[in-house]
């Protein structure tokens, strides 16, 4: 977000969604469709005009990275990545060192074309790889196989400096002896990052059914937790420490579009679904396809609202995010990004449970880190609400 105090623009990222997938996975809530047929060309063209209408509102700012997600995006045409990069490079300033990221799933169609978006300007990769394992990735839904998935990434090493992949732990009849081996050996593929996120049950997905049925047997959570602490000390040993709470990296190569998303920097969003923060405004686009279609070929963007960001949900936002970083939060930059001090924000209670466990001294940045360990997503939540709030939180 912006500085509210008027001094110099933020940088800014941008982020494209293309929602288009071949199927659809049990376990995503995301915004992804699956569709017989794509017209790539009046996709290109309106991608075109939702972008443009973005740089106008962001004119000036410094252009950091930009990250395509989805649904799937590499089944987007790569002529049409190229015309996006081109654009955007044209209308944002930039030091020619922009981070351009690729979210890819690790088919082969896909991976044969891996070339053809290294040429289009993309200069990092992140893999849907998700599990090392033939069942787990048909349990998941996944439209690849465990061969495909290591061909893929063998593709992806050989065109992009940069690659990343996901894996998914706390899966449905795993272990924690299994999860180890099958991090061991994702380790070994050498990559400069890895995500590893726990399974979550979403609302509204296939797999919400199926455990609301009892037709899931997840781990416990103490495994799950095991897991968790598991990956961090297996990534750090292997030269990946962990920076924010589902991602590893060597030091350097971390995701600068994520970091902008988690040091609560400014962010533009393009195409059905996006969301973006930008000048003080929270922007949302319209989430079904055909209807952001038509809103963009209506009147050249596909926005569904554009709202004024109170001191206080900024807080929050800026909370949440912040307290996922290795890092911590900056003071500073917390009060120039939200308006209000990271000081006024807890109360004592607050303060008290914070300092017990190790997040918070005098004069230092909240930090996510106590004694090695991470914070899990619900304490994040917790916390966050809580400070809002200043309310007592439970012990």
């Amino acid at each position: 977000m912006a500085s509210r105090s008027g001094s110099r623009p933020q940088p800014l990222s941008l982020y494209i969604h293309w929602p288009f997938c071949v199927t659809k996975c049990p376990y995503c809530d995301f915004n992804s469709h699956v569709r017989d047929r794509v017209d790539q060309a009046v996709w290109r063209a309106a991608l075109l005009a939702d972008l443009r209408h973005e740089a106008q509102a962001t004119a000036g700012q410094r252009l950091v990275s930009i990250f395509f997600g989805g649904g799937t995006p590499s089944l987007m045409d790569p002529a049409t990545t190229e015309a996006l990069i081109a654009e955007a490079l044209a209308l944002w300033p930039n030091d020619g060192a922009v981070e351009i990221t690729l979210e890819a799933n690790p088919s082969s169609v896909e991976a044969s074309r891996f070339a053809d978006f290294a040429s289009a300007g993309v200069n990092r990769v992140s893999l849907g790889l998700q599990a090392l394992d033939d069942a787990a990735l048909k349990l998941l839904g996944r439209p690849h196989d465990l061969a495909q998935g290591l061909a893929a990434l063998e593709v992806a090493q050989r065109h992009f400096g940069r690659v990343s992949f996901d894996l998914i732990h706390s899966r449905p009849g795993q272990t924690v002896a299994a999860w180890e081996a099958e991090l061991a050996r994702a380790l070994s593929f050498g990559t400069e990052h890895l995500s590893a996120y726990q399974l979550t049950i979403e609302e509204g997905t296939r797999f919400h059914t199926l455990a609301r049925k009892g037709l899931l047997d997840l781990p416990a959570e103490e495994a799950a937790a095991d897991m968790f602490e598991l990956t961090g000390a297996m990534c750090a040993a292997a030269g990946l420490p962990l920076y924010e709470v589902s991602n590893h990296a060597r030091p350097g190569a971390e995701s600068r579009h994520n970091l902008q998303y988690w040091r609560y920097g400014d962010y533009a969003g393009v195409g059905p679904g996006a969301h973006g923060r930008r000048g003080g405004l929270a922007t949302t686009r319209l989430k079904r396809p055909e209807s952001w279609l038509e809103a963009v070929l209506a009147r050249g963007e596909g926005l569904e609202a554009e709202t004024p960001i109170a001191p206080g949900d900024a807080a929050e936002e800026a909370l949440m995010m912040g307290l996922r970083l290795a890092d911590g939060i900056d003071p500073d930059a917390f009060a120039a990004r939200t308006g209000i001090a990271l000081d006024d924000i807890a109360s004592p209670p607050a303060r008290a449970r914070l300092e017990r466990l190790g997040l918070l001294a005098p004069g230092r940045a909240l930090r996510v880190t106590a004694g090695g360990r991470m914070l899990t997503n619900r304490l994040i939540l917790e916390l966050a609400s809580g400070l809002k709030q200043s309310a007592e939180m439970p012990s």
